[in-house]
């Protein structure tokens, strides 16, 4: 406990009459030695309070990628087939995300079983688990799936907001799903060009645009939880694999190589990376992977 101990100073006695000039002189010393006070007492408070044998809580700082360590387990799931990929369409636009037509087909729901049942025999959940799902309907579907199969409460699925939307594909949405193959392309030469843009809501994002919200997602996971495990379930397989490749620090470039199919899981190993291999464009060098521009 902090003892401070307050010093007074004596006036002159009542019944003396100092002259002016002492006056003056008297309150100008006092000032003096009042500010001294309160200048060695401010400093010997700050110093003992440096000192003190106080327990702190284990600051973690900013997540960075690739991390050091991990807190927690991490398993990774692309949600199964969703009613538009079966009809083949691009689908990115957030408007839709929680509409029937974003949720899963009948395909994608076998496609979940199936992943509900290989994490329960990874042992996954054995002694509990997170479900952290895009609050995309396909998403969501797929976490209580893996929910019921593996008996977790849906206490503990945690529905997140925005940082895992699919990645928006901006004049793409509404074109058939081998149009993608555009967006890889260009991502190979640059994880900051993004696709051209749409005026009815859908965003256009880049690698880097993802990579900022993934990591956002980490910081908030690793900071909340510690020694748990936390699967994380995303619409698409752009945010897995971007997140994958900062994990284990990859050229964001070749997060494509990552591609992870409806319905696949994947338990984080920040020890497993990728073999280099060179880039579409030569021009390009990655010194400092994950973030290569």
């Amino acid at each position: 406990m902090l003892k401070i101990t307050t010093t007074s100073v004596t006036a002159p006695p009542p019944h003396i009459s100092p002259s002016p000039s002492t006056t003056t002189t008297t309150q100008k010393n006092l000032l003096n030695y009042i500010n001294r006070r309160h200048l060695l007492t401010a400093l010997s408070i700050s110093f003992t309070a440096s000192h003190l044998s106080i327990p702190v809580a284990d600051a973690r700082g900013l997540f960075q990628m690739p991390p050091p360590r991990l807190t927690n387990q991490y398993y990774l799931v692309r949600a199964g087939e969703s009613e538009f990929e079966s009809l083949g369409i691009i689908n990115t636009n957030p408007v839709a995300k929680t509409s029937v037509d974003s949720g899963l087909s009948e395909k994608g729901k076998k496609q979940i079983v199936k992943a509900a049942l290989q994490l329960k025999e990874m042992g996954a959940c054995d002694t509990g688990c997170w479900i952290w799902p895009s609050i995309t309907q396909r998403a969501y579907q797929t976490a209580e799936i893996i929910a019921a199969v593996n008996k977790i409460s849906r206490s503990y699925i945690v529905p997140e907001y925005s940082f895992l939307d699919a990645r928006g594909l901006g004049a793409y949405e509404g074109k058939n799903l081998e149009a993608v193959s555009e967006v890889y392309a260009s991502d190979t030469i640059s994880p900051r060009n993004k696709p051209p843009p749409i005026d009815d809501g859908t965003p256009n994002e880049s690698v880097a645009d993802v990579f900022v919200r993934v990591t956002q997602l980490m910081s908030i996971l690793e900071t909340q939880y510690s020694e748990e495990t936390v699967i994380i379930v995303s619409p698409d397989s752009d945010n897995l694999t971007i997140l994958q490749a900062g994990l284990v620090g990859l050229d964001l470039r070749r997060h494509r190589d990552l591609s992870f199919a409806p319905g696949e899981v994947r338990f984080v190993d920040i020890s497993s990376i990728p073999p280099y291999k060179q880039p579409a464009s030569a021009i390009y060098k990655c010194r400092n992977p994950p973030v290569c521009t």
